[in-house]
């Protein structure tokens, strides 16, 4: 596994195997959404630096702004203490 991805493996993901993330401002600290996330959208956005989530309604990966264009850059990534939820800091374009 990719060193870059080792800290995936300490979040606590629901039984459906998904984390609420937090999507904030990073220059107002404004909270934007909330969204849930998998291992593999946190991948995703890992490897693009654009927010990839999952969408629980449609059941399929969602890459916030393809459609709408709203596009959030992700400044950083943590998690709280309990590493059962995320905190993505975005720039958000659009």
């Amino acid at each position: 596994m990719d060193q870059k991805y080792l800290w995936i493996e300490a979040l606590k993901f629901n039984d459906r195997g998904l984390i609420p993330a937090i999507a904030q401002d990073d220059r107002d600290s404004t909270i934007l959404m909330m969204a849930w996330m998998n291992k593999e959208s946190i991948k995703q956005t890992l490897a693009t630096g654009e927010a990839h989530y999952w969408s629980r309604s449609r059941s399929e990966f969602w890459h916030k702004g393809a459609t709408s264009g709203h596009i959030q850059k992700v400044k950083q990534i943590f998690y709280d203490c309990d590493a059962d939820t995320i905190l993505l800091k975005i720039e958000q374009i659009g």
